[in-house]
């Protein structure tokens, strides 16, 4: 079984129980210690010193091979009483207290030192209800096996490429998860009987006790997956005892199994202000506190909030390696790869055999372009682990950036053996082996995709494989000579027909900015939504280390801002938005690396991009402006404010454009100001503004039309968005080839070539009526 972190498998709980009574170190337990677990894991009996002395007489004899010498038993011979049935491994961890203040479910403390073994059932009557209710769900559980098969729901097993996850119920690969039938007639029947067991807990003598009742059924019903129904009696807890730590962190936990992240991290937040203000009584369960905190934020795509939690927990328990590998892949989450591969390094030191924390630093590090030690770490990941879906498909992604498409297509494989409906491993499966050659396997391989998914992006991909196979028949048939799809010709060489016909480097930078868009989303934030931002939720001014006062923030509550504006994203969805924000805007905007942001620039500078008239946008960038501190109540900026600003803009979104140009604006002593009108001037202006909107907008209005049955006469893709239309010899590029110069090589011989641009194929057909009309009215040659 794999011994995985956090005492999630059955063999890390046997270690820790033995090294709990392992008092003298020595690796063994001798009889005094093994009579001491006897009597602390059955608190409820009562044993005479007659009875220990028969008891440990027979384990010593029984596991005689398990004893070393006159030292006692050894780990291994605990762990075989457990699997010969000798006793109940959960049952004990939780007698012991050890789950109720190092694992607590999902996510788990490994290395915390306690001082307080707490029980989790205080008073004799709450026994009573803990047994009634194990008989209750043993019944339902007997009942509901006779009609559902169970389901396997192993989260570490099945999780989607990007970084590993340790989320769900149960960490250990063994586990199921129990999905009940709530519409049952048994259920039904459970939860009536399960009232009447809350309302002896209501009828207790005191409020403690009614806590304490509460507080045990609702741990039991944890256990047994009843996530709903553990709910309610930890949300009774919390009215009994509102300043208790355990049924606000026990809630959490409850809803985040359910997904409401929301509602999980609310609950968290609560247990952290309960346990801060509770001194050191609560300090032990502080490190878990801020790791599931974590987990939940990462639950709704807020990842550089959840950093600084992780970072809380691993300053309070620097042995955490858990949450050191949850902070390194919150960080590659992030894109802040070198501190996410020092933070896993740092894990995995701790713990050689964690694989998800390999995985994620494979990750990082080919992040960082370290590319053959990656496939090292992500080989060592697999070796740990042969099944995890993660480094198998993360590897796969690394053959095929370096081209070495048979090992990619074989780790595709691996992962669809795990995952048999990984439809994105098939597709890349598909890519795969049509990069190797085997043109009829990529084929199979992408129809089998589309039995699991019907996006088009599918379609797309098995119509340019039948464009392929046209293009390699015509060419074979007609004995050309062989040469690469296409050839890439000098900017110089490209000319444009027509004032509306966008020139190839304007189409090339604003393609990158389109895609940047794309990524993060912001086509979505209406633009007035960011003017409402500003106006409904100023920011305090602050002054920086040169005294000057700035509207600034620290990241993870820009990221807040973000979460409101882009409030229609899925957290996963959110999360990428993130990363990319992260790495293209505020790496410029914190260039000193203090980990603050001027708001005020960083609304002017998303105001592009985000969703609106392009003339709203502008007025809303100078909106963002003037809001910042010193340029409220009045309608003009100063000048050099102006120029740092689009120069900003360019430095973020133009790539030609680096940093050099921004420190021009430093020091100068010019005080004149703009207006809107001036300061439009400034922004349109296409060699020292951001005349690239222009661009930007038509591909924002054009990217989705389709041109019929047209394809890319070099990469053979059907054509979307514009199309570029070569009038001397007739051939079509798509945005992307035409940005990148590329033609067929059976055209490389003409001197230029010149384009005209269709939006869609009602244009292309307008321009074809009127080139025939033209013909129809010349006038004929006399004779």
């Amino acid at each position: 079984m794999a011994n995985r972190g956090g005492g999630g498998s059955r063999s890390e709980k046997v270690k820790r129980i033995f090294n709990q009574f392992d008092e003298n170190h020595d690796g063994c337990l001798n009889r005094e210690e093994m009579s001491s677990l006897v009597v602390s894991v059955n608190p409820r009996v009562k044993f005479s010193e007659e009875q220990i002395s028969a008891i440990l007489d027979e384990v010593f004899r029984t596991y005689s091979e398990f004893i070393d010498g006159d030292k006692g038993l050894t780990y291994d011979g605990l762990l075989r009483t457990y699997d010969d049935g000798a006793g109940d491994v959960d049952r004990d961890f939780e007698a012991l207290g050890i789950h109720e203040e190092e694992e607590e479910e999902e996510a788990s403390i490994t290395g915390v030192e306690t001082e307080k073994k707490q029980r989790t059932v205080v008073f004799d009557e709450t026994w009573k209800l803990v047994d009634d209710l194990e008989i209750l769900v043993k019944r339902l559980r007997l009942k509901h096996e006779k009609n559902v098969n169970l389901k396997s729901d192993n989260v570490d097993a099945f999780s989607d490429a990007g970084w590993s996850r340790e989320l769900g119920p149960s960490s250990d690969v063994s586990d199921k998860r129990i999905y009940w039938e709530e519409s049952s007639y048994e259920y039904a029947v459970f939860v009536k009987e399960l009232c009447v067991l809350r309302s002896k807990a209501d009828g207790a003598r005191s409020k403690e006790e009614a806590f304490d009742g509460h507080m045990a059924i609702g741990k039991v019903l944890y256990d047994h997956q009843l996530f709903k129904e553990a709910l309610v009696s930890f949300k009774r807890a919390c009215e009994l005892q509102p300043i208790d730590v355990r049924p606000h962190f026990r809630g959490g936990n409850c809803y985040y199994v359910l997904g409401m992240f929301k509602e999980s991290k609310d609950e968290f937040l609560l247990a952290l202000e309960a346990a801060e203000s509770g001194g050191n009584q609560w300090s032990y369960l502080l490190p878990q506190i801020y790791v599931n905190l974590g987990i939940a934020l990462e639950g709704e795509g807020m990842v550089l909030s959840a950093c600084e939690y992780y970072r809380e927990a691993a300053i309070l328990c620097p042995t955490h390696y858990r949450a050191l590998k949850l902070l390194g892949s919150a960080l590659f989450g992030v894109g802040e790869y070198r501190a996410a591969v020092k933070a896993l390094e740092e894990a995995i030191y701790m713990k050689p055999d964690y694989a998800d924390a390999h995985c994620d630093l494979a990750s990082s590090l080919h992040g960082m372009g370290e590319d053959e030690r990656a496939i090292e770490v992500f080989q060592r990941a697999i070796d740990l682990k042969p099944g995890h879906v993660d480094a198998l498909y993360n590897l796969g992604g690394l053959y095929m950036d370096l081209g070495r498409f048979q090992r990619a297509s074989e780790m595709y494989t691996r992962v669809l053996a795990v995952w048999p409906n990984h439809w994105r491993a098939q597709l890349n499966k598909a890519v795969s082996l049509l990069g190797a050659g085997e043109t009829e396997e990529a084929k199979r391989a992408l129809k089998e995709a589309l039995k699991m998914t019907n996006r088009v992006e599918l379609h797309d991909a098995i119509s340019h494989l039948k464009q392929l196979q046209k293009k390699k028949v015509k060419k074979n048939g007609s004995n050309a000579n062989e040469e690469g799809p296409f050839i890439v010709v000098e900017p110089s060489k490209f000319k444009t027909v027509g004032e509306k016909t966008t020139l190839r480097p304007d189409l090339a930078i604003a393609l990158q900015i389109r895609t940047f868009q794309r990524v993060t989303r912001l086509g979505k934030c209406d633009i007035e939504a960011l003017r409402r931002e500003m106006r409904d939720n100023d920011v305090p001014v602050s002054y920086s280390g040169n005294g000057g006062p700035t509207k600034s923030i620290r990241r993870p509550n820009l990221e807040e801002i973000l979460r409101r504006l882009l409030n229609v994203l899925k957290p996963e969805t959110f999360q990428g938005a993130i990363k990319a924000i992260n790495e293209k805007i505020l790496s410029v905007l914190d260039d000193s690396g203090s980990g603050r942001v001027d708001v005020g620039m960083f609304y002017a500078v998303i105001a592009p991009l985000c969703g609106g008239h392009p003339d709203k946008r502008k007025r809303v960038a100078f909106d963002a402006l003037l809001w910042r501190p010193g340029n409220e109540g009045s309608s003009q900026i100063t000048k050099v404010e102006a120029i740092k600003y689009i120069k900003l803009l360019r430095a973020i979104y133009i790539p030609s454009q680096g940093m050099s140009e921004m420190l021009e604006v430093h020091g100068e002593a010019d005080t004149s100001t703009v207006t809107f009108n001036q300061f439009l001037g400034m922004y349109d202006d296409p060699e020292w503004g951001f005349g690239i909107m222009s661009t930007l907008v038509k591909l924002e209005r054009r990217d989705r039309n389709r041109h019929g049955n047209q394809v890319c006469s070099v990469c053979r893709y059907p054509i979307m968005g514009s199309r570029f239309k070569e009038v001397k010899t007739g051939f079509s590029l798509c945005n992307q080839c035409y940005s990148e110069g590329k033609i067929p090589p059976t055209f490389k011989q003409q001197e230029e070539y010149k384009f005209r641009e269709y939006g869609n194929e009602m244009e292309a057909m307008k321009a074809k009526c009127v080139c025939f009309s033209l013909q129809s009215h010349k006038k004929p040659i006399a004779t």
